[in-house]
């Protein structure tokens, strides 16, 4: 079961590194309801990657780093959209979303273990630029808590898919390295190139 799930991550991460760049942030989501939340995080390769890439490195991570790490991610997201939704000004949120898929992939292909609360801190710091994305489509949204409600789980199956991934390959560690952090650099080189 573990060697499936394995190659089905696997291929799912190539397909992922090769398709078209896209942008999530429409910021015209007039109508957008739930289905539009939910679909918000898979739309875009820099949100898809950050999402797994977060669940990957927690599962690397373990202990209650596993849980916190994923939750914390949410919660500060979730959080932060109400700013977008305000209309309150953030710079720089494309570059930082981008840095978030290139940092966390160095944090996976090197297995670096920060301190929990360092852990906690940096997730926290990239669930701002991320949340902030999706609040700025709120406003426009016909129904903005459906819509929240589709983003915060689509997110968490996204940190779950990621988790997951990183414990079928806990026994093989540089493979966990290679595929899940080496790709997802490779793919956040191709956003800042984009």
């Amino acid at each position: 079961m573990k060697a499936k799930l394995s190659l089905f991550l696997l291929s799912f991460s190539v397909l992922m590194t090769i398709m078209p760049v896209a942008e999530a942030h429409t910021f015209g989501a007039q109508g957008a309801g739930f289905m539009a939340g939910w679909a918000h995080p898979f739309v875009g390769l820099d949100h898809l990657l950050a999402m797994i890439a977060v669940g990957i490195w927690a599962g690397q991570l373990g202990g209650r780093a596993t849980w916190i790490i994923p939750l914390t991610f949410v919660s500060v997201m979730s959080a932060a959209a109400s700013l977008g939704s305000l209309g309150v000004a953030l710079l720089l949120v494309e570059p930082a979303i981008v840095c978030s898929v290139l940092i966390l992939g160095l944090l996976i292909a090197g297995s670096i273990r920060l301190p929990l609360v360092a852990g906690i801190g940096l997730a926290g710091l990239f669930a701002v630029f991320h949340g902030y994305a999706h609040g700025l489509e709120l406003p426009l949204a016909a129904s903005p808590l459906f819509y929240g409600i589709g983003f915060v789980l689509a997110t968490s199956l996204l940190h779950g898919l990621g988790i997951g991934f990183a414990r079928s390959l806990s026994q093989h560690k540089m493979l966990q390295r290679i595929v899940g952090g080496s790709l997802i650099v490779a793919s956040g080189l191709l956003l800042v190139a984009a």
